[in-house]
């Protein structure tokens, strides 16, 4: 099991490439990166800030309880700390499993949980300004439409 959070960049090929296994049918990865808007306002970079002795153990708990939630045989769960820009990836779940099926649920579980449990935060910082994610709604007279809140 490999849990990390790392404030250099995520080798996530070299992550995919050691979690395969013989026993392996399936390995599924979700490679969390920055995009380069949030509601149509333009986005420079993002800063991640963490508690980061709670979050590791968040973390390890997390890809534990996945393990034996979903049968899956092995996780890896990193993520990174410090100003990311458009493309760079933040964080990368990779499960694999005998079976695709496990390996998916697994893959979803991890991040929506990881979201809503692990003390890592993020600023968002735009060409017109800055919010902390989730902590405020986009003032009615900047806001786009577009579709709601994605992962």
């Amino acid at each position: 099991m490999r849990v990390e959070i790392t404030d250099e960049v995520i080798a996530a090929e070299e992550i995919v490439a050691e979690i395969k296994a013989g026993e392996d049918g399936a390995v599924c990865v979700f490679d969390g990166i920055v995009r380069n808007n949030t509601r149509g306002r333009k986005t420079l970079y993002l800063d991640y800030e963490a508690y980061r002795e709670m979050a590791l153990e968040k973390m390890r708990g997390l890809a534990d309880e996945a393990v034996e939630r979903f049968g899956v045989r092995e996780v890896a769960l990193v993520h990174r700390l410090g100003r990311l820009v458009v493309g760079e990836t933040s964080v990368l779940i990779v499960v694999a499993s005998a079976h695709r099926g496990a390996a998916f649920e697994a893959c979803r579980w991890l991040i929506d949980t990881l979201k809503k449990t692990v003390p890592i935060w993020k600023k968002e910082q735009f060409v017109d300004g800055a919010i902390w994610a989730d902590g405020e709604p986009f003032p009615d007279e900047i806001a786009v439409a577009g579709p709601e809140r994605q992962g």
